[in-house]
This record gives C-alpha cells, sequence and structure tokens, in this order.
C-alpha cells in the first residue's frame, strides 16, 4: 500500500494526470480544423518548460529537436510535435485561463489522497495559504485585448499582464504546493482595469467552489489589510494573518498604545535570538469600521548581534501567549510565496 502511494505521487505519475486533464482542453480555433500539433502537445510543452529547466522561450525552441529533449518531451510529457516557441505563444495566449484550472484541481486531490497535503497542516487542522500578486508581462509596443493599460504623466501608455498568484506554504518546509493563479487582466465589459483585490474576490469564490470543506488561514501583505476584505474571508469562513502597517492603520496602532489591556510577552531562545511581542485582542481595525473587531500582534526580533526586524499582523485567530510564536511563525511564512513560487518560476 505504502509504495503504490508513493508511485501515485511520483512525477511522472502527476504528469500523466495533468497530461489526462489537457486532452479534455477544447482548441480555441475549433475542433473541426486539421492541425499538425494537437493542441495538447503546446499545454504539455509548457509544462516540460518548467520542469525541464529552460530559462526562456528561446532556449526552449533551441533544445527542442536535440534527440535526448525530443525523447524526454515525448516519454515523459506525451509531446509529439513540439511547437515552435512562436506557434506555442500564439495558440496558448488564445486560451482562457480558466481551462487550466481542472489540472491544478487533479494535482491537488491527488495530494490529498496520498495523505502528502496533511504534513502541511499548521494550526488545529487548518492550512497556510498565501495569496500575492505579481506581473509577468509589461511592454509599451505589444498588447492583446486582455491587456491592462496605464498612462504616464508624459502621456506614454504601456500594456501589462499580471497575476494572483496562491500556495499553501508551511514555516518548516521548503517546497510549497501551488493552487490554480487567479489572471489580472481586462474584463470584458469593464472600462477599468482589473486589479489585485477584484481578482482575490474571483479566486476566494473558485476556492470555496472546489475546497468547500479545506480549513485555512490566509497569509497576505498589509495591502489586503482593508475591512472588505477582511469581511470577504470571513464570509467564506477563513481565519488570517494579515500584514498591517502602522502607516495605514494608524487609528489601530493607536488603539494599542493607549490601551491597558495591551499584552507584552519576551524571550530569549538558544540561539541568542530575542523575540519580543505585543498584542491586544478584540480592537477595531480603523474609524471608519469600528465594528470589524481584529486582534492584533506586532513582533520585534534582535539577532545576537543586536540588528532588529519588525512586522505586524491582524488576524481573527484569539492570541494567547501560547499560540504567539505559531502566529508570528504564519505571518512571516508569507514570504515562500515570493521566494518559493514567484522566483523559482
Amino acid at each position: 500500500m505504502k509504495k503504490r502511494k508513493q508511485n501515485s505521487l511520483s512525477a511522472p505519475s502527476l504528469i500523466e494526470n495533468v497530461f489526462q486533464v489537457f486532452l479534455k482542453v477544447p482548441d480555441p480555433r475549433g475542433h473541426n480544423l486539421k492541425r499538425k500539433i494537437e493542441f495538447s502537445d503546446h499545454l504539455m510543452s509548457g509544462l516540460a518548460m518548467f520542469g525541464l529547466k529552460f530559462s526562456s522561450l528561446l532556449q526552449y525552441d533551441r533544445a527542442r529537436r536535440d534527440p535526448e529533449i525530443k525523447y524526454n518531451l515525448k516519454t515523459l510529457y506525451h509531446v509529439e510535435n513540439p511547437p515552435s516557441d512562436t506557434h506555442f505563444r500564439e495558440r496558448l495566449d488564445e486560451l482562457p485561463p480558466e481551462f487550466i484550472r481542472p489540472a491544478f484541481k487533479k494535482v491537488f486531490a491527488k495530494l490529498q489522497r496520498g495523505k502528502a497535503l496533511e504534513q502541511y497542516q499548521f494550526m488545529n487542522g487548518h492550512y497556510l495559504l498565501a495569496l500575492d500578486g505579481t506581473g509577468y508581462f509589461s511592454s509599451s509596443k505589444i498588447s492583446c485585448k486582455n491587456c491592462c493599460k496605464k498612462e504616464s504623466k508624459s502621456g506614454k501608455i504601456s500594456y501589462y499582464h499580471q497575476m494572483l498568484g496562491a500556495c499553501i506554504v508551511h514555516p518548516d518546509k521548503k517546497n510549497v504546493i501551488p493552487l490554480c493563479p487567479e489572471a489580472i487582466q481586462h474584463q470584458e465589459g469593464n472600462s477599468k482595469n482589473d486589479c489585485e483585490r477584484n481578482a482575490s474576490k474571483r479566486f476566494i469564490k473558485n476556492f470555496r467552489r472546489e475546497h468547500p470543506h479545506l480549513k485555512v488561514i490566509i497569509i497576505e501583505d498589509g495591502l489586503a489589510s482593508n475591512a472588505p476584505h477582511l469581511r470577504m474571508l470571513k464570509d467564506n469562513d477563513m481565519k488570517y494573518i494579515i500584514g498591517a502597517k502602522k502607516g495605514d492603520h494608524q487609528y489601530l496602532f493607536d488603539q494599542v498604545n493607549d490601551s491597558p489591556k495591551t499584552e507584552y510577552h519576551e524571550v530569549r531562545t538558544e540561539d541568542g535570538f530575542l523575540h519580543q511581542f505585543q498584542y491586544l485582542n478584540n480592537i477595531s481595525l480603523n474609524k471608519s469600521n469600528e465594528d470589524l473587531k481584529v486582534n492584533f500582534l506586532e513582533y520585534r526580533q534582535t539577532n545576537p548581534k543586536g540588528k532588529e526586524i519588525n512586522f505586524s499582523w491582524v488576524t481573527n485567530i484569539h492570541i494567547t501567549t501560547t499560540n504567539i510564536f505559531s502566529l508570528m511563525k504564519g505571518g512571516r511564512a508569507r514570504w515562500k510565496i515570493e521566494n518559493e513560487t514567484f522566483n523559482t518560476l
């Protein structure tokens, strides 16, 4: 039994699962057209680019005719006819992003059944789910119908694409589990640019539809610590640990500094680091939303050489001296979406 579980989570097995999903993705140009290269070859070539660690489409294009690379593309990634980089871009650009969502869901289900997901449980059966936006295309000359655009003060127009990335992380694990990202692009019928906040609404709606019972703690940067977003997380039964900067939340910080109920805790660990905490439960996020109560945690770390780093978060998890270290580690794990996700890709 153990051997079968390990094999089901091997790279060839997971790639096979993705391939079976990609076979069902409709060709954007229609099913009745005669094709020299199947659309699944384009999709699987995209996956192979990352798996085989090509640094660019140009490098992929140069290597795809190499006998060894061609063999790997065929036997491991099921690519019968590797497309050129130009053909590759043109065809994939036509595909609405939602068509690749089932592939992420399929792999996630395999991880659940294979018990690999259990290793990422963080607090009381919850998983840390990191969300963050990133840009992956910008040009003043090249654009498409899905581009967002911005105009500089000088009148120069630039076109761009961004996405909201998402992954399950754990403070003590190097690997992350990516979920299907949400594209930030021009929405048909809307005159305004799409944005990270709108993308997060779509992501959470899709996530809860696909994983209605998964217990998660959302971790995000300070841009997300606003009342509409926190209310949305609450409505979707999600815990959160989200950055809160003093410059954006003066009213919040004033409550902490002025309250006689503010708690303080510090400990020096065996490695010589000094950990100092200040926290207060059940306070208003801001003056405009006094009914929205949050718990506030501020943390300062001083290393043996005297160098300090500071963090502060709002959370809907009740803070105590027994869970402040876990909350701190969970909040700081947000960086894994930058380092282990965006930078790696």
